[in-house]
C-alpha cells in the first residue's frame, strides 16, 4: 500500500527503513522522501515509527519476566 502518494513510498519501505535503524520522521523524510511535499502522509509514517518500537519491546518485556 502507498503511504505518501507524492514520492510512490510504501507501507512496506517504510517498514524497512524502520527496521533498519530510522527512528524519527527526519530519518524518513531524510531516507525514503516520506512528508516532503503535501504532509499528508506524516500521521501514518509516524505510526511506523511507534508500531516498530512496541514490537522491539515486546521481547525485552517478557524476557525479564522469566
Amino acid at each position: 500500500m502507498f503511504v505518501c502518494v507524492c514520492n510512490a513510498v510504501s507501507d512496506r519501505q517504510i517498514q524497512e527503513t524502520v527496521a533498519a535503524g530510522a527512528n524519527s520522521l527526519s530519518d524518513l523524510q531524510a531516507t525514503l522522501g516520506v512528508a516532503t511535499c503535501c504532509g499528508c502522509c506524516a500521521d501514518l509514517a509516524v505510526s511506523y515509527l511507534g508500531k516498530h518500537g512496541d514490537q522491539q519491546a515486546a521481547p525485552a518485556a517478557n524476557g525479564n519476566l522469566q
